[in-house]
């Protein structure tokens, strides 16, 4: 009896502490002696966030929050990034709305000279794709060249090793099209020495051999990259769509390209033009991993010749013996699984570890990438 009467203390002295630390939060720096609470560094990450909105109370009403990081040291960008990966959905609206309502934080998404002057840069990208809900027509317009700017640098940043690991892969299908760049010299020289006059030294060439340099539309690999949406998500969801154009324009992969929350949506037609998919991108919202990869699971034509590539933090929302069941039918039917807790150029994940190494468990492949590290792996899988 003493042990249970032990475990409900526990119990009780942690929710008294959660409370603590939640009061804390709400009342600023002033409540901590009163309070008797230390913050941990992600509690001081929130109260750090919070100080940049409601430190900006003036005379009676004024709240000296006094967090570690002031107001002066967060951008505007950096502090809509960090509500969005720090609160949950409800909160982060009230936190926007008072932004944008009662302090007139607004010139990220009204005020169009302000993003013509903005120095383009992936966070300021992200805080644009997390806010472009809340923007007029004119200023989603200019929002739209500033993501197209930060998209371009990104695509010369990785085209090369994206592409890199394919190059030497060329079809040598023999094609009946018979222009100069699909000539294959090799293999006319070898085929017509017999033709070959030893008087006038001369290769009489009754034959000429082309090849193709495109595989046939069953041949190539589907790859198929499925995209978490969920706020934590956002460096990653980036990175997928730059890496899915680059993909496209590799003859031997056919990409297709999934983004998901509760709910999927192809964008596999915009694949080519990574700009017009981040527009389509609606950060946060609840996540069911499940449901897109039996989308996914949708579109194989030949399962031993797809790369299932899912790019999540593995917190499932939906129940999660569906996501566990629709992994083995995909293994089972000889599709290539991988997933990615991360894709972007710092491959530092966080993720749920649980359900990542049950589906390891299944025979998924888990772990983190850059875009160039995935190219490697995924040329491959395909050689």
């Amino acid at each position: 009896m003493s042990g249970d009467s032990n475990a409900g203390g526990n119990t009780g002295d942690r929710i008294a502490g959660a409370t603590r630390i939640r009061w804390r939060l709400i009342l600023g720096a002033d409540a901590q002696d009163c309070l008797g609470c230390q913050l941990g560094a992600e509690d001081s990450e929130r109260d750090a966030a919070l100080g940049f909105l409601y430190g900006r109370e003036s005379g009676a009403e004024r709240n000296t929050r006094g967090a570690d990081l002031s107001a002066s040291q967060l951008s505007v960008p950096d502090w809509i990034n960090q509500v969005h990966t720090l609160f949950p959905k409800a909160t982060i609206e009230r936190l926007e709305k008072d932004a944008l309502e009662r302090y007139k934080i607004d010139e990220i998404v009204t005020n169009p000279g302000v993003l013509s002057r903005a120095t383009p840069s992936q966070s300021l990208l992200k805080a644009v794709l997390r806010t472009k809900h809340l923007m007029n027509q004119e200023v989603l317009a200019m929002a739209r060249q500033l993501v197209r700017r930060v998209i371009q640098e990104l695509i010369e940043k990785l085209a090369r090793p994206v592409r890199q690991p394919f190059f030497g892969s060329r079809d040598r299908r023999p094609s009946f099209v018979k222009i100069a760049r699909n000539f294959d010299w090799r293999t006319t020289i070898r085929r017509n020495l017999k033709h070959y006059d030893a008087a006038s030294r001369r290769l009489v060439i009754e034959t000429p051999h082309f090849v193709s340099r495109v595989r046939r539309h069953v041949d190539r690999w589907q790859i198929i990259i499925v995209v978490d949406q969920s706020g934590s998500m956002a460096g990653s969801v980036i990175h997928s769509a730059v890496t899915a154009s680059i993909f496209f324009g590799i003859p031997i992969l056919r990409p297709h390209l999934i983004l998901f929350d509760t709910s999927v949506v192809d964008v596999s037609e915009d694949c080519v033009d990574p700009v017009e998919t981040l527009m389509k991108v609606q950060l946060g919202g609840g996540t069911d991993i499940g449901q897109a990869l039996q989308y996914a699971f949708g579109l194989i034509d030949n399962p031993r010749r797809t790369i299932v590539v899912l790019v999540t933090d593995f917190y499932e929302g939906a129940p999660v013996e569906r996501l566990y069941s629709t992994t083995r039918q995909l293994l089972e039917s000889g599709v290539t699984l991988l997933g990615l807790a991360a894709l972007d150029e710092e491959a530092d994940p966080a993720y749920d570890h649980n359900v990542a190494a049950r589906m390891v468990e299944l025979g998924a492949q888990v772990g983190a990438m850059t875009p160039g590290e995935l190219a490697n792996w995924v040329a491959q899988k395909v050689r």
